[in-house]
């Protein structure tokens, strides 16, 4: 029999979604708080060539920097306010999240609630800050040692083109942290990955535009074109079957007698997802793997012989990338289940709950078996992410495909919107049960 909530859930229409003044300001803030992000990446940094800029960065656009620049939603192509784009954020955050396991005092700022969650997170938009200014002067010094077939990318080099240019990415950076902030306490959806999404999603077009007109020139065939398109639908499928894939673990609770009636007694399930870290292993292996190579991308053959050959093994399709990024990614898949699922935890509040899982007895037995099921699954779910995140990029520099869109990004583009579709839902079901109990106050106030 379905719960009142899926059947609350099964009844949703637009109609409902009209009536919902709390949600619809929600959506509202978030599609103008992303139609102010998209706008900034077309506010050009100062000091720049960008005829000059295009041409390079069209001869390099299969390599780091357009992977980088698909993260920052075309940003960095055009090397605008925005250029950094989240990613130092996101490298700030693994930063700290790497502090909370291994570090016994940035582990206690966690256990502390509230007040510790909030010094993380000001540790964060320090580390963003720091990684941002590092980042910002990697790419002023980048730029000015760039030339293209018509000359220098930088008008006027020199130290302040460099303290301008690091200004103003700190500065971009800082604001899309604050911005993203704002979109999940007032938006829909959690910000950071709605940025991306928008980003990604918003470049889509002229790439897809660009690819059929090279199918029309002869460039690419119709056939390849056509399977791409064929494995992109496979991989979304995969994607959605596997985000909503679960293990079911059976929980039995106790009767118990109170008065002359009894209580409990009832079966219910502990849902653990196949994909418990979502998609933030292939975003934190992504970040990892551009953090330390986005100024050798930038001195590729201008620079030291041993940054060309870092560029020259790192670049897309090559084995040293793909073995690095899959370690990565299951890494973090394993790393970052652990941070939000803690077997101990769950076992100890089971416990003082009186449930139990049949056939295992309660406490470390109880966490020792959910935390095997747990290591069992999660096994699957990195090996899922790996393959999706891998094999697009294979066959994209086989095929000398002109843009990147790899599984990576198919996977931020589905996991984000099922979670947004999610929260939407959720706050469409908190808005009826609202007019329930509004309607049953007013019925018994009649009688």
């Amino acid at each position: 029999m379905a719960s009142a909530a899926e059947q609350l859930a099964a009844h949703m229409n637009f109609g409902h979604l009209a009536k919902a003044t709390e949600l619809k300001k929600r959506l509202w803030f978030t599609l103008g708080a992303l139609v102010i992000y998209r706008l900034g990446t077309y506010i050009p940094l100062p000091g720049i060539d960008p005829g000059i800029l295009q041409d390079i960065f069209r001869q390099q656009a299969g390599g780091i920097l357009g992977m980088f620049d698909m993260f920052a939603g075309g940003a960095f192509g055009r090397m605008t306010i925005l250029a950094l784009g989240i990613m130092p954020y996101i490298s700030a955050a693994i930063i700290m999240q790497l502090l909370t396991a291994v570090s016994p005092h940035f582990a206690q700022l966690k256990k502390e609630g509230e007040a510790g969650r909030k010094k993380i997170t000001q540790y964060t938009r320090y580390g963003t800050v720091l990684l941002a200014t590092l980042q910002g002067y990697g790419i002023a010094v980048g730029l000015e040692s760039m030339t293209g077939s018509q000359g220098t990318a930088v008008i006027d080099a020199g130290i302040f083109f460099r303290a301008s240019t690091v200004i103003t990415l700190v500065g971009g950076t800082v604001f899309l942290m604050w911005l993203g902030e704002q979109i999940t306490a007032r938006g829909v959806g959690n910000g950071i990955s709605l940025i991306i999404f928008a980003g990604i999603v918003a470049e889509l077009p002229s790439a897809l535009a660009g690819t059929l007109e090279l199918g029309r020139t002869g460039a690419l065939s119709a056939a390849l074109i056509v399977f791409l398109l064929v494995m992109a639908v496979v991989v979304i499928t995969v994607i959605v079957f596997m985000e909503r894939a679960q293990r079911r673990v059976v929980v039995q609770y106790p009767k118990r007698q109170v008065g002359n009636k009894m209580f409990g007694g009832e079966s219910s399930h502990l849902p653990l997802k196949i994909n418990t870290a979502g998609v933030i292993p292939p975003i934190f292996a992504s970040s990892l793997l551009l953090l330390p190579i986005t100024v050798a991308g930038f001195n590729a053959g201008q620079g030291p012989e041993w940054l060309a050959t870092l560029t020259a093994y790192l670049g897309h399709g090559q084995p040293a990338y793909l073995v690095i990024y899959t370690a990565l990614i299951v890494f973090f898949a394993f790393f970052y289940t652990s941070v939000v699922f803690n077997p101990t935890e769950t076992a100890d509040n089971l416990k003082k709950n009186g449930g139990f899982v049949p056939g295992i007895r309660p406490g470390k037995n109880t966490a020792d078996y959910l935390d095997y099921v747990l290591t069992r699954i999660t096994v699957v779910g990195a090996a899922y992410l790996a393959v999706v995140s891998i094999l697009p990029e294979i066959l994209i520099s086989q095929y000398a495909v002109p843009f990147y869109f790899g599984g990576t990004s198919l996977l931020i583009v589905v996991t984000v919107t099922m979670d947004t579709v999610a929260q939407v839902q959720s706050h469409l079901l908190a808005h009826q049960y609202e007019g329930l109990i509004k309607k049953s106050r007013l019925r018994g106030r009649r009688g």
